[in-house]
């Protein structure tokens, strides 16, 4: 009987690895918030629960939508070396050359966030509150996705290197365990970005660049701590999990020098930034004059979808634990 509520905790805990976590991606929405100016402020702040909650909306949608998961990552090391200039940044350009297929079978996480800044300048232009929370709220999570290593390589979860696991490790556990108490996420307040495909690519360069250090320490992490130490079982949400321990977490944490930590903090910046943006070329329309400010039943019916079919556990697409 143990062995059985055991096991079924196991494949909870396995079938709940999700990007940045469901936590982290509502902390990252809701810190961006304070970055903003008081002209959106007065808009944002009062509504930070609508922020925070969907956050995690595109991560349900790769339950639902088959698509979806393109939207997510990008394997740039498909496309040469460092820094992949055989891949043109110009989505059309890209097109021509490997194929929508390709494309999107690899990723095209830049490109998506590009679209969803596209269609929040536009809300920002109709006035709409309803489409301006919608696609903040999910820009916010693809860009934060952006800054994440291991979405910017092919070995996304240490499958090719018998490190499986490290995904979650990386950007679940790591800030699920420090972020609350000991990161510092006063930044600074939002700037105008004059070329946003120029900032989001060399985000995503970034992670490109980190993702050989991300696998590295774990692995000379691993060779300092006994097999024993390595994990631990420990109750989340009143069931017991086995999980990479505290110890080793931050013994991992230490070789990555605060990695997780400055990603975090880029990820917040880079997102109040977009919306700030979004907001200035749309002509800094006044928020406290908008209409549409209740869910159609449109919205009600898809984040019921979204629900029911993220707790059936099945992800169409790649999945981050694979």
């Amino acid at each position: 009987m143990k062995k059985g509520i055991l096991c079924a905790a196991l494949l909870l805990m396995h079938t709940r690895l999700f990007c940045w976590g469901f936590y982290m991606h509502a902390q990252i929405n809701y810190h961006a918030v304070f970055l903003l100016p008081p002209q959106m402020m007065i808009f944002y702040k009062p509504n930070i629960g609508y922020l925070t909650e969907h956050a995690v909306d595109p991560d349900k949608r790769r339950y639902a939508v088959a698509t979806e998961g393109a939207h997510h990552f990008m394997d740039i090391d498909h496309y040469g070396v460092y820094p992949y200039n055989d891949l043109p940044r110009n989505y059309n350009s890209a097109v021509e050359k490997f194929s929508v297929d390709t494309l999107r079978t690899y990723g095209i996480v830049p490109w998506w966030i590009l679209t969803m800044m596209g269609r929040l300048t536009m809300a920002f232009r109709e006035k709409d509150e309803r489409l301006i929370l919608k696609y903040s709220a999910e820009i916010g999570h693809y860009i934060a996705d952006a800054h994440v290593p291991l979405h910017a390589c092919n070995n996304h979860n240490g499958q090719l290197t018998n490190q499986q696991g490290i995904h979650a490790f990386w950007e679940s556990r790591i800030p699920e365990l420090l972020a609350a108490e000991h990161w510092d996420f006063f930044i600074g307040k939002a700037i105008y970005i004059g070329d946003p495909a120029a900032f989001i690519w060399s985000r995503l360069l970034e992670s490109a660049a980190a993702a050989d250090t991300v696998l590295c320490c774990e692995r000379e992490a691993s060779l300092q701590i006994r097999p024993d130490q390595k994990f631990a079982f420990e109750e989340r949400n009143g069931i017991l999990v086995r999980q990479y321990s505290t110890d080793y977490a931050l013994l991992y944490n230490g070789k990555l020098k605060d990695m997780v930590e400055r990603r975090m903090r880029q990820s917040i910046f880079a997102v109040a930034s977009f919306w700030y943006t979004a907001w200035v070329n749309a002509g800094q329309p006044p928020l406290d004059r908008l209409r549409n400010d209740s869910l159609s039943l449109t919205d009600q019916q898809e984040y019921q979808l979204l629900n029911l079919e993220w707790k059936k556990g099945k992800v169409l697409g790649r999945d981050c634990g694979e």
